[in-house]
């Protein structure tokens, strides 16, 4: 298993679209979309385009304007999300509806995990994970999550002005902490770490082949398979532990790649593009670096404003059902969009802002309901620890570049800034 950890991340950054090819919705061919259609993927910068915010306005559930021949229902209202999301009587999450076999896919077909599951299968399989993400269970990971911040930041100066904030400090700190949670041991750390740089930037060219799901899931087979011979105290580890045969290996492969999926490119874009905030904002920046009872508050709405995730897993109507006044037919896709919730007024004053010292919000940005991330206060412990480590080594930390000279991703799931150069001091 010595070349295990430095295998694994080469598959984290490229799962979601991987997904995406293995659905038949070739993401290649997302240029052929109206630009309606595509429209709750664009943003502005920081922000969702405006158009989005006029679409919750007039019409918080309105038709995506699809060339696919059924019907597509965009949600933008913040009450609306929650309505849908937390309905999973009227809503299905099942990966069949994608592949025209609802109920019915295919082990093979089925990327497995806990996006893509109806209860009871998904209330079993969440079952297996919550006792590994309480915070008892996940406070042994913050000594860990510290001398992993620590080291990139000895990187960091090591290596001097200019640094890409994304290569050298965003996209190592997750993949190295999904390592120690999932407990895949690594001796070779550094090709660990450089496969994970080099296989994020696929994000940038969404026609490129990532290579089949089924390849990704044989691989981490494999990673189960050896735990299941030697179970250690990691994540894998203590679910084979506890739970045994009761589990097959298939599950926690599938259970694994949703972890490394969702908690390596979602917080690798929110270290990145909450670091852009903090350059952006003078006063935020020396609150962060000086004030430890603000992180916590910062984070949270760093949360809300930057919402990474911008849609949530595609829901598909399991009977005629109705939403705020709006009937949504039988087999109708239903596409909630968290980052237009997290901006609607219903939720607070002021919501197109960043405002770190903003009361807590009851944000979206992971979800909500039986499908709500699991691993949110995981991703919490990271960014808590990371931004105040970041601002005190580097007080002076200024980005290397003209902001108008950032490159954002196009019409991606999961949003993020492909290079973050920064001048250290």
């Amino acid at each position: 298993m010595g070349n295990l950890r430095a295998r694994l991340v080469s598959w984290a950054t490229r799962r979601y679209l991987a997904r995406a090819q293995k659905k038949g919705l070739d993401l290649s061919k997302l240029a052929i979309l109206p630009d309606a259609a595509l429209m709750p993927l664009r943003r502005d910068g920081l922000d969702p385009v405006p158009e989005l915010g006029e679409v919750r306005e007039r019409e918080p559930i309105s038709k995506l304007p699809v060339p696919f021949g059924f019907n597509v229902w965009l949600v933008t209202g913040y009450d609306e999300a929650k309505a849908v999301l937390v309905d999973a009587t009227s809503f299905s999450n099942d990966f069949g509806n994608l592949v025209g076999k609802p109920g019915g896919a295919g082990e093979e077909e089925n990327p497995g995990g806990l996006g893509f599951a109806d209860p009871p299968a998904h209330t079993r399989l969440r079952k297996l994970l919550t006792p590994e993400f309480t915070m008892r269970r996940l406070s042994r990971l913050k000594p860990g999550i510290a001398t992993i911040v620590g080291e990139r930041l000895d990187a960091m100066e090591k290596a001097g002005s200019p640094v890409d904030l994304v290569e050298e400090f965003a996209l190592p700190v997750p993949s190295l902490v999904i390592c120690e949670l999932l407990g895949v041991p690594y001796e070779e750390r550094d090709e660990f770490q450089h496969l994970a740089v080099a296989r994020f930037d696929l994000f940038g060219g969404a026609g490129a082949s990532l290579g089949a799901i089924s390849e990704s899931l044989e691989y981490l087979l494999g990673v189960v398979r050896a735990q299941r011979e030697n179970p250690g105290d990691g994540l894998l580890g203590m679910i084979i532990k506890e739970h045994g045969d009761e589990v097959s290996d298939r599950e926690l492969a599938g259970l694994a790649d949703g972890v490394l999926t969702g908690g390596f490119e979602t917080t690798a874009s929110m270290l990145s593009l909450g670091a852009l905030v903090l350059l952006r904002d003078a006063e935020a920046f020396a609150r962060v670096r000086d004030d430890d009872e603000s992180v916590n508050g910062f984070v949270e709405e760093l949360l809300r404003y930057l919402t990474v995730v911008q849609v949530a897993f595609p829901r598909f109507a399991r009977e005629d059902v109705e939403v705020a006044g709006t009937t949504i037919k039988q087999g109708d896709m239903v596409v909630v969009s968290l980052s237009g919730a997290n901006r609607d007024p219903a939720l607070g004053e002021a919501m197109e802002i960043v405002d770190g010292t903003r009361p807590p919000t009851q944000h979206l940005a992971f979800g909500y309901g039986a499908h709500r991330c699991i691993g949110a206060e995981l991703a919490r412990m990271e960014l808590r620890a990371a931004y105040p480590a970041l601002l005190r080594r580097f007080p002076e930390l200024r980005l290397a570049v003209d902001p108008d000279e950032l490159t954002f991703r196009k019409t991606s799931i999961v949003y993020g800034v492909e290079k973050l150069p920064v001048i250290l001091s």
